[in-house]
């Protein structure tokens, strides 16, 4: 796939992919750590981790659908894409249903406010899932030139494509 927002060579969709995952699913561990524990700071905690999250997960979502349209059509990457944005798009919407129905970073998140947190983190692996396949299956994302031994790239190097 050469076309697709990129910076430095590489594409900008996996880069940002971390923060919403690292906030998101750090909010998730600390709901359950709240409900292990019972001690506020982790509904806190997950209270200002999840709008964090949400931001950083549009952010990623947007040059996510920039890649999506890079993808030929008519073709299964294009189907999978597909589906893993909208499985995602889920994630976040199931996120901020849990952020939403916490009253407060101070009240304790009630019950669907939590079941919510465990379903959109149980759903997130199945976006995860479905974009290693993009990319470890489908080859989504991949340099065509790309081997063991191939430069990095900032280089010029035409032999990239060479092996």
């Amino acid at each position: 796939m050469k076309n697709g927002a990129k910076i430095l060579g590489h594409h900008v969709h996996p880069m940002l992919i971390v923060f919403p995952l690292g906030l998101l699913s750090t909010a998730f561990i600390f709901d359950i750590a709240f409900l292990l524990t019972d001690r506020p700071v982790f509904h806190l905690l997950a209270y200002w981790l999840i709008p964090a999250g949400l931001i950083a997960g549009v952010a990623a979502a947007l040059f996510g659908w920039i890649d999506w349209f890079a993808i030929p059509s008519r073709t299964r990457a294009k189907r999978v894409g597909l589906t893993h944005g909208l499985v995602n798009a889920a994630v976040l919407i199931l996120f901020f249903g849990s952020w939403w129905l916490r009253p407060s970073s101070q009240t304790e998140p009630g019950a669907i406010a939590l079941v919510l947190s465990v379903s959109a983190a149980l759903l997130a692996l199945v976006g995860g899932w479905l974009g290693g396949e993009l990319v470890e299956r489908l080859g989504i994302g991949v340099h065509s030139g790309a081997h063991p031994d191939a430069p990095n790239s900032l280089t010029s190097d035409t032999r990239i494509d060479a092996k």
